[in-house]
């Protein structure tokens, strides 16, 4: 059964540092683009990151720009959100999304206060 599981959420305070980790089951992460979102309490999701099936120019939105890295281990099927210097303003349930077929992980909760 293909799926997509995110972990690596928590509390912490602003200006600290989370790694979000989306594991894949039931196919091959690396033949996909996968995309990190996020939706915060009231607010519609919005997509954070992606990475290519190429690994070539990942995508940041403006926001996380500079302050998030996205990154991808093959052996181990699963893609990374690397995030520093957290603001309150970060705070939200992240997912992971393969585009093609429209898979969503779980989410993983962020919250980012002092």
């Amino acid at each position: 059964q293909l799926q997509l599981a995110e972990s690596g959420g928590g509390l912490v305070q602003p200006g600290e540092s989370l790694r979000l980790s989306c594991a894949a089951s039931g196919f091959t992460l690396d033949n996909f683009a996968i995309g990190w979102f996020r939706q915060a309490p009231g607010k519609e999701r919005e997509g954070v990151s992606c990475i290519s099936k190429s690994d070539d120019m990942p995508y940041y939105s403006d926001s996380v720009k500079g302050r998030f890295t996205i990154s991808r281990d093959n052996a181990k099927n699963t893609v990374y959100l690397q995030m520093n210097s957290l603001k309150p303003e970060d705070t939200a349930v992240y997912y992971c999304y393969r585009r093609i077929g429209g898979y969503w992980g779980q989410g993983t909760q962020v919250t980012v206060s002092s």
